[in-house]
């Protein structure tokens, strides 16, 4: 039987992939544990407290904005922001 990997129970995520409110944490306010392929990867994302996802025109400013590093995919922050915090 394979052993749960130590960092999901550290990050307090149910699985790989699968981000997770932080209120706690002083500058961040998502955690996800990232895994493409055999890389595996935490990652804490989004401003504590930020406004976001507040008209078209901001998700368009954000998509624009960090559009490099959202296709870099599930290893960057700004992908999982992409997807948590400014989805329509």
């Amino acid at each position: 039987m394979k052993k749960p990997d130590p960092r999901l129970k550290r990050a307090g995520v149910k699985g790989y992939n699968k981000p997770k409110r932080t209120p706690g944490h002083k500058t961040k306010s998502h955690i996800v544990v990232a895994k493409e392929g055999s890389r595996i990867k935490t990652i804490r994302f989004g401003e504590q407290g930020a406004k976001t996802n507040r008209s078209a025109k901001q998700r368009a400013s954000f998509k624009a904005r960090h559009a490099k590093n959202i296709k870099k995919g599930k290893m960057s922050a700004a992908y999982w922001a992409d997807r948590v915090k400014w989805k329509g």
